[in-house]
């Protein structure tokens, strides 16, 4: 328990031998469960997982989880305290990929009734010394979803490969667009903190099963009205390998976020908060797209002549006149959202 609150960590594993072992020795005294998932490792995941796990407890493999005997434990929701971190071994029969590990890991937080639900890799890259910081924004009341930052700092900074710090800084970007949360950075951070009624008010049901579910947990976050903190911290690497797989990582995250940016704006109108900023993006982008299209057949047009010279004109200036509306609509975006986002 952490300042009055019950904590549950959610720790997705897949092919992680190597690294989960460390990750679930070192988990801090007040976290009171630790939801293991293992995505149907190959490797012995799962096997060291059990080793860790109480030592009473018996996990048997379903169709899709394998899940410790909660009668050997009181429930968290009902008082219980368990000695120290439990660990409550769940594995998948097939592969279903990040999301769908970390889905299953917060299903189950929420049916189990903790306050704060955090997140935190196998690979061994997240500090737990760093949890507690996570956590302070939600306890205090300021926030109600907290997620490292990595790209805060210039020393931080450093630490990332140069390949992923231009990538990410990209998503960032994108994610900002879709989420409406402008301040936010380094959006596919893994290690994040949400309230239990932050959790119970998303779809979590509903995540990607695959590295797009933090963009998309965001906007679901967003559209709940969910107030969102960056804390700060170094990036930590050691000689695990991505499983992000970028030919369909890449298009994937697009439409997720394409989507994504689609439902929010469709539901702040549909409250009645954001219809301008949803006209000035509907405006802009016709504009943006119809005058591109038009300029770009006229400037291929091989019978050019004076007036075809003069509606290049007049579409570059169309085109500008778009740009800046859809200037303004992320202004107006970024004014309606400001109050979701908590500066630490």
């Amino acid at each position: 328990m952490y300042r009055g609150h019950t904590i549950g960590v959610v720790v997705p594993a897949y092919n992680e031998r190597a690294h989960v072992g460390e990750v679930l020795s070192t988990m801090p005294a007040f976290v009171d469960r630790v939801y293991a998932v293992d995505d149907c490792s190959s490797d012995g995941t799962w096997e060291i997982i059990q080793s860790y796990a109480t030592a009473d407890a018996d996990a048997d493999e379903t169709e899709l989880t394998a899940v410790v005997d909660d009668r050997l434990t009181p429930s968290i929701a009902d008082g219980g305290v368990p000695a120290g971190p439990e660990i409550v071994p769940i594995r998948h029969a097939e592969n279903v990929g990040a999301g769908g590990a970390l889905r299953t890991g917060y299903v189950r937080a929420r049916e189990d009734g903790v306050d704060v639900v955090a997140t935190m890799d196998a690979d061994g890259q997240m500090d737990p010394d760093q949890l507690s910081r996570l956590l302070d924004p939600i306890v205090e009341g300021e926030a109600d979803y907290t997620k490292g930052n990595r790209l805060a700092d210039r020393d931080d900074r450093r630490e990332m490969p140069p390949f992923r710090l231009f990538g990410n800084w990209l998503l960032t970007q994108i994610t900002k667009i879709a989420s409406g949360y402008w301040g936010l950075q380094d959006p596919q951070n893994g290690y994040t903190a949400i309230s239990h009624e932050a959790l119970a008010a998303v779809d979590v049901e509903s995540l990607p099963d695959d590295h797009d579910y933090p963009n998309d947990l965001l906007v679901r976050l967003n559209v709940a009205g969910m107030r969102v903190a960056d804390v700060s911290m170094p990036a930590v690497y050691h000689d695990e390998e991505s499983t992000i797989r970028y030919r369909t990582f890449v298009p994937a995250t697009s439409l997720t976020l394409l989507r994504g940016f689609l439902r929010r704006l469709k539901a702040q109108t549909l409250s009645g908060g954001a219809r301008p900023a949803m006209l000035c993006y509907v405006a802009g982008i016709a504009g943006v797209a119809t005058l591109g299209a038009s300029g770009v057949l006229a400037a291929t047009d091989s019978t050019t002549t004076g007036s075809t010279a003069w509606r290049l004109a007049g579409g570059a200036v169309g085109l500008l006149a778009s740009v800046a509306i859809l200037v303004v609509a992320v202004a107006l975006d970024a004014r309606k959202n400001a109050t979701l986002e908590v500066r630490r």
